[in-house]
């Protein structure tokens, strides 16, 4: 947490109200987005129990599942899901627009569905969803299956799991949790883990101004409030259900239904429903709260990378490409992780230069500086070709962690052109020399608004605002063995071979064999082959 983090947090204790983190919406906020509140069975997280999901807050589509240990229930709630859920998913595959990459024209989706559930555990509800049917045989596939499942359900899987992986992309706004959303601009005086809680965390952030209930007390009543039958007033927000809840009234209902009781299936679907409406009316009262607030500059330019990456999986599930594996190669999770780390980093620097909140933050912890221009001097490179390289003298109040020679880098006046300089002296207290290094054109005098003048306040940053991706990697099938190789058709290291070699004629015999010896017979020989299949591949 950061200095301004907490700073946040302590004056939301004192002032008994969320206080604001951030002076922009940091997210891309579909203009029709589709809110998904599931809710599973208590100590099973695999077996669903009912949602609601739907685009218009007023006609919600309530899904149930009235025995969760009956496949059969099970697999037609997911039937019915793919129903609502899928065509949404759909709707922006054929609306297109053209983009000229690389000398080559490209297709992009002109928008992305946006999909957007209360929490967390949400988000990794629908990860498991598109685990568990993205390989589900249908009737088309295999004739001979059992329980074969409806042609739209697997697909359904696939995107659920696209979405779900997306997900895990800092900044990406196909899949987004309400609760990451809201804590990402409003500060609370709770936990990290308490406001996992959507009711509890609206309580802080619409806390009463008059004093009379600060965010403390309305968040605890929030968490533990309950009606004169002993259920909570605000349900979890799910997937996890209220154990009262279970014991009392929906255990007893289950049983009802399974004896075959008349209107029994009603009653589950009645209860089901008033779990679910009350985080429904707040994902949706979420999304009023962050509409108000003014778009960032660089989240179009995120929603562009998620529209690339739908666009993408259209393309794959189109060319009728299998489902995502199970486990991604090598290769595969090493560029995983290397994109997750640059759009991390892409994303930090976005919004300090779009938020002066978040670049306050970066200041105090010495990553970028402001201050005020007190003197320009011309001065030229050394060569045969001398280009500008004027001297801006900038006097701060920050103490950044600037070393000699060290390079800073600040946004030019049309907020797209970059421009880098080093540091080139120390010329007194509070004062730092740059020296411009670029940005300035290409001819022999500066452009226009290139340089500053004496009088301009300015921010520099010690970051890069984009960041560059690292080395390539090598293709799946030119993997070394270290990392799950050699590929097929390739032989092991002739030393390795040897040393295998002796290791087999040493443990045939009396003696003890070499531990390098060991150790090379346990890379040769095959690994035990990875279990077909985990509890969690199924529902």
């Amino acid at each position: 947490m950061s200095l301004i983090g907490a700073l946040a947090r302590m004056e939301a204790v004192a002032a008994g109200r969320a206080q604001p983190a951030a002076t922009v919406r940091h997210r891309h906020l579909a203009e029709r987005p589709m809110v998904l509140v599931p809710l599973t069975t208590a100590g099973e997280a695999g077996a669903p129990l009912g949602a609601l999901v739907g685009t218009d807050r007023d006609a919600p589509r309530l899904l149930v599942v009235p025995q969760p240990r009956d496949r059969d229930l099970r697999f037609a709630f997911l039937a019915a899901l793919a129903e609502v859920v899928l065509p949404h998913l759909e709707s922006a595959q054929d609306e297109v627009e053209h983009e000229e990459r690389g000398g080559e024209e490209t297709e992009l989706c002109a928008d992305a569905p946006q999909l957007i559930v209360p929490n967390g555990p949400g988000v990794d509800f629908v990860r498991l969803l598109g685990r568990s049917t993205r390989f589900r045989r249908t009737v088309e596939q295999d004739p001979e299956t059992p329980h074969p499942a409806p042609a739209h359900v697997p697909l359904l899987g696939r995107w659920l799991t696209h979405y779900g992986e997306r997900a895990r992309v800092p900044g990406s706004a196909l899949l987004v949790a309400m609760t990451e959303l809201l804590t990402r601009h409003w500060a609370t005086g709770q936990s990290h883990l308490e406001d996992q809680h959507l009711g509890a965390l609206l309580a802080w952030i619409e806390a009463a101004e008059d004093g009379r209930d600060d965010g403390a007390a309305a968040a605890l009543r929030a968490e533990t409030a309950r009606d004169a039958k002993g259920l909570l007033l605000t349900p979890p927000a799910g997937p996890a259900t209220d154990p009262a809840f279970d014991n009392h009234r929906l255990a007893p209902a289950v049983q009802r239904f399974d004896a075959g009781l008349t209107g029994a299936e009603q009653e589950i679907h009645d209860l089901i429903e008033s779990q679910l409406l009350p985080t429904w009316r707040s994902v949706w009262h979420g999304v009023d709260l962050l509409r108000a607030l003014p778009e960032g500059a660089s989240v179009a330019d995120r929603w562009r990378r998620d529209r690339f990456s739908y666009t993408h999986h259209r393309d794959r599930v189109r060319a009728g490409e299998p489902p995502q594996p199970k486990r991604d190669d090598a290769v595969t999770a090493a560029n995983k992780l290397a994109s997750r780390e640059q759009a991390q980093a892409r994303l930090d620097a976005q919004e300090a230069l779009d938020d002066p909140l978040v670049m306050a933050a970066r200041r105090l912890a010495g990553e970028a500086f402001a201050g005020v221009v007190v003197g320009v001097e011309e001065a030229w490179s050394e060569g045969k070709r001398p280009r500008p390289r004027p001297l801006v003298t900038v006097r701060t109040d920050d103490r950044p962690h600037l070393a000699e020679r060290g390079t800073v880098h600040r946004r030019l006046g049309d907020g797209a052109t970059k421009q880098s300089a080093e540091l080139a002296d120390v010329p007194g207290e509070g004062l730092l020399t740059l020296r411009l290094t670029n940005g300035m054109g290409r001819g022999k005098e500066p452009a226009p608004g290139s340089v500053p003048e004496p009088g301009d306040r300015l921010v520099w940053t010690l970051f890069e605002h984009s960041p560059r991706g690292g080395p390539g990697l090598p293709e799946p099938e030119d993997t070394p063995w270290t990392h799950g190789g050699p590929p097929d058709g390739c032989a092991a290291p002739a030393a390795l071979v040897d040393a295998a070699e002796a290791a087999e004629v040493a443990t045939s015999g009396e003696g003890a064999p070499d531990a390098g010896a060991e150790a090379a017979v346990r890379v040769l020989r095959p690994a035990d082959p990875p279990d077909p299949e985990t509890a969690e591949d199924f529902l």
